[in-house]
């Protein structure tokens, strides 16, 4: 049987002739993974997905992807879309099936045996895209529909085509043989390196907690809190009868409320030294220097600079100057506010702690909390009863995807999920039209790297006739038994934020998987959740699901109004630590690979960049330091961290285009959906931008604005 010709005529039933042929091909009797989903949607059955099944099922569809490149390339006819670029796109979709599940678990629920599957499965992953992206026959054909055909072609078609044109030139395809070779060598110890990453830094964060010794030490945390210590210490072994778990980020949230100063300390220290060494099996700046290298090699191969300048070629910044362009401007704004700020909160603490007080980092938040409480009259626990998360996803996140898109979600219990935490919604259009499936994974755990991410299972594509199966995940403290788990602020605009990411992926509405959902640039796919963010606080919105936790009771207009107004007390911290953390991500892959330091000298090398564009200040590092800088070692940001204050602006230029239209008219909403979250990457990223904003180019003004400054 010819699969190509199969995958290019039968949509969906290709998925499943592949599925079929993966059983077929080895021993994988019954192996859940390579069988047709009976589910809603193709959604993946945990109920019957074992851990031993994963490497089988990865190994089969492999060959399964390899099978299908040899029909493509072994065609006697001349190459065309159809036959070359469209089979090529329909090749692998067993394989990114079983793939998508794995690595969803790899991040959200690693057990040491989806570790282990992990750690097998990669390599072999990596040889395959080696193989793919070198093979020349492959490639020939491409390039000849690239050359003698892309005149012919228009729409989704045409970018299609363009996209998987530069996919392989990108990746080496014009290279020389010895090149080529030096490429797939790099590209497999990158995976290498990111896998190891991947393994140390989750370890390196759960050992880093806390431990406390009596309550006594607790005080300022609300007794909510100290219960989610006691509960944290003993699902963590009990060394201890209290632990505060250490997140993702530089800052912890308990510091802005521990009394104990030499508490505040050990918290903050722990932090920042969880993996530079400071305990002895925790030190990934080995892995560090070794990427940073590698990247840099692999960009000089290519005929670049550096990896910075590699990576920002199809991004809207462009280039490494256009990036430093934008940093500069804010960072020239931002220095005289945040000295300022230093010198405030330092004088408030003088006044109770006598004139030779010195504010150290982990002084700061605890302070700048006082301070806020003394002005604004209003703190953390007088407001987070009103966060349940249940009530932000329901009454906010959801209510709000409701007002703006018409989209209605109902709970669906019947379907399995990968952990008992885990909480699955279908989503229907404003016509009752099914739409989407949507996993929601709220709570932390050990098994769950640090931080907030949304993903797919399964990506919306026409051709595949295949609707999303999207996910979101966040590590918020899951309160004892019959306790309601109460949010942050900060923690509310997180979902909100992350939501974003997953409306994205819901009202995608392309032909291609390659071009859908949140598959764009990466200086634009953070620019829907930003924007989405602006919902949380929307008088509307933030009423319906700002509601007492126990009593049910509406937050009071007094209280409501206080708190309002504190969102943006003192966030020159917040914005120098995002310009940090993204001035460190530039420096390190702005170097040529003669010029990487060695892990002794990483810390310095990282303390020097900040010195350089004036943001070495103790009192406000980077939100992440390089020993714990996982959007850049183990996750897609290399060169690319710059996004988040990059698509900040573009959030607050749309987030002004729906202010001055009506921000829940449900007309506004249907044109930003139609222009921008329905196009995935199907044109010109500026032009969508363009298209619902009327502007030819961001305007960075509204960003100092919008953060109060």
């Amino acid at each position: 049987m010819n699969i190509t010709k199969t995958l290019l005529t039968v949509g969906v039933a290709a998925g499943l002739m592949q599925l079929a042929a993966c059983k077929a091909g080895g021993d994988n009797t019954n192996n859940p993974l390579l069988e047709e989903s009976t589910l809603p949607y193709g959604a993946p059955d945990f109920s019957r997905i074992k851990t031993s099944d994963y490497l089988p099922a990865i190994k089969a569809a492999i060959e399964q992807k390899r099978e299908n490149i040899k029909a493509i390339v072994d065609n006697q006819e001349a190459p065309n879309f159809e036959n070359t670029i469209l089979a090529f796109e329909e090749s692998g979709i067993a394989l990114e099936r079983v793939t998508n599940v794995l690595f969803a678990l790899a991040s959200a629920d690693k057990t040491p045996e989806i570790a282990e599957a992990e750690k097998q499965a990669t390599p072999l992953l990596t040889d395959l895209d080696n193989e793919l992206m070198f093979n020349k026959p492959l490639f020939e054909r491409i390039k000849t529909v690239y050359d003698e055909q892309r005149d012919q072609l228009q729409g989704e078609d045409l970018k299609l085509l363009d996209e998987t044109y530069k996919r392989f030139v990108r990746s080496g395809a014009l290279l020389d043989d010895d090149k080529m070779e030096r490429m797939k060598q790099i590209n497999l110890a990158l995976a290498d390196l990111q896998q190891q990453w991947g393994d140390l830094l989750p370890a390196a964060t759960n050992d880093a907690v806390v431990w406390v010794d009596s309550k006594d030490e607790l005080a300022g945390l609300s007794e909510a809190d100290i219960a989610q210590c006691k509960q944290d210490a003993e699902s963590r072994g009990g060394k201890a009868p209290y632990c505060i778990v250490i997140v993702n980020t530089t800052q912890q949230q308990p510091l802005a409320s521990l009394d104990n100063r030499d508490l505040r300390r050990r918290v903050y220290e722990a932090s920042r030294h969880r993996a530079d060494g400071t305990k002895p099996a925790h030190n990934t700046f080995g892995i560090c220097v070794q990427i940073a290298k590698l990247r840099a090699e692999q960009a000089e191969i290519m005929g670049y600079k550096n990896y910075a300048e590699y990576s920002l070629e199809n991004t809207m910044a462009k280039t490494p100057e256009g990036v430093y362009t934008f940093l500069r401007q804010l960072i020239s704004q931002y220095s005289p506010k945040a000295e300022a700020e230093t010198r405030a909160i330092e004088e408030y603490a003088r006044k109770t702690e006598g004139p030779d007080f010195k504010l150290e980092p982990y002084d700061r938040f605890y302070y700048s909390a006082k301070m806020k409480k003394e002005m604004l009259n209003v703190s953390d626990d007088e407001v987070k009863p009103y966060f349940n998360v249940d009530s932000v996803q329901l009454n906010g996140v959801f209510y709000a995807a409701n007002r703006v898109y018409g989209l209605t979600f109902k709970q669906r219990t019947d379907i399995p999920v990968y952990h008992p935490d885990v909480k699955v919604f279908e989503v229907f259009d404003k016509d009752g039209k099914p739409l989407a499936l949507f996993y929601s994974d709220m709570y932390r755990r050990p098994t769950k790297r640090g931080g907030a991410w949304m993903s797919e299972f399964l990506r919306q594509s026409h051709q595949r006739e295949q609707l999303p199966v999207i996910y979101n995940v966040c590590n918020n403290a899951k309160a004892p038994e019959g306790q309601p788990s109460l949010l942050t602020w900060d923690e509310v605009t997180t979902m909100f934020h992350e939501f974003g990411h997953a409306l994205h992926g819901i009202l995608s509405n392309c032909k291609y998987n390659t071009l859908a959902g949140t598959e764009v640039a990466r200086d634009f796919v953070e620019m829907p959740s930003q924007f989405n963010e602006s919902f949380a606080s929307i008088p509307e919105i933030f009423d319906h699901y700002a509601k007492h936790a126990t009593t049910g009771e509406p937050m009071p207009a007094e209280l409501k109004e206080r708190m309002l107004k504190s969102i943006n007390f003192q966030t020159a911290y917040s914005l120098g630590e995002n310009l940090g953390a993204t001035c460190v991500d530039m420096a390190w892959h702005m170097l040529s690979s003669s010029q990487i330091p060695t892990a002794e000298e990483a810390q310095q090398f990282e303390d020097e960049a900040l010195r350089q564009v004036g943001l070495l200040n103790a009192q406000i590092p980077p939100r992440y330091s390089t020993s714990y800088f996982n959007h850049i070692w183990g996750s897609g940001y290399a060169a690319g961290y710059y996004s988040y204050l990059w698509t900040e602006v573009l959030a607050v230029n749309i987030a002004d285009c729906f202010a001055q239209r009506g921000p829940l008219k449900p007309e506004v909403g249907q044109d930003m959906r139609d222009k921008i979250l329905s196009r995935g990457n199907t044109r010109d990223l500026m032009q969508i931008f363009t298209d619902f904003t009327g502007m030819t180019a961001p305007d960075a003004s509204g960003l100092l604005r919008a953060r109060g400054l």
